[in-house]
């Protein structure tokens, strides 16, 4: 049972991680290089970008930090390891919020830069929100994964 909870915290720390990578390279790369770009170019990019994402790898990587998170405080629970609970609740809460604000907003501006017809309305509605929101993103997100890291060290 032990080598069951630490791999599946293990499991969770990663894909938290890559996450945070992920939320981290469209901040100092994606975004960046998409606004020196013209309108036109800025929204088709984001909207390839945006049905592209949605495949079963980013899925597994998005999905799997609060489903692996939920399983490691259960695991965690039943063998009283109580020196790594408190890490572990601070890192699947902080994950929790990264999934609260994509779907409260990031989701709803890629959806509204989907379907808009007017593009440079459509540029100027989305990109400092978006991007702002994923600045919040990336800060939760690498906060979770630090905190698993302390879960995984406190883990016996």
């Amino acid at each position: 049972m032990s080598s069951l909870r630490a791999a599946v915290l293990l499991a969770t720390t990663v894909t938290t991680g890559l996450m945070a990578g992920i939320y981290l390279a469209f901040g100092i790369a994606v975004m960046p290089g998409l606004s020196a770009t013209d309108d036109r170019t800025f929204v088709l990019a984001m909207r390839s970008i945006n049905t592209k994402i949605l495949n079963g790898w980013f899925a597994l990587v998005f999905g799997g930090p609060i489903l692996l998170g939920l399983l490691a405080l259960v695991l965690v629970l039943v063998a009283d390891r109580r020196a790594a609970l408190p890490w572990l609740v601070v890192g699947v809460v902080l994950y929790a919020a990264t999934l609260a604000v994509t779907i409260a907003v990031n989701v709803p501006l890629n959806d509204r830069l989907d379907t808009a017809s007017q593009i440079s309305a459509a540029r100027k509605a989305f990109e400092d929100r978006w991007i702002a929101w994923n600045i919040v993103r990336t800060v939760l997100a690498v906060g979770s994964f630090g905190a698993l890291l302390g879960a995984l060290r406190a883990l016996p």
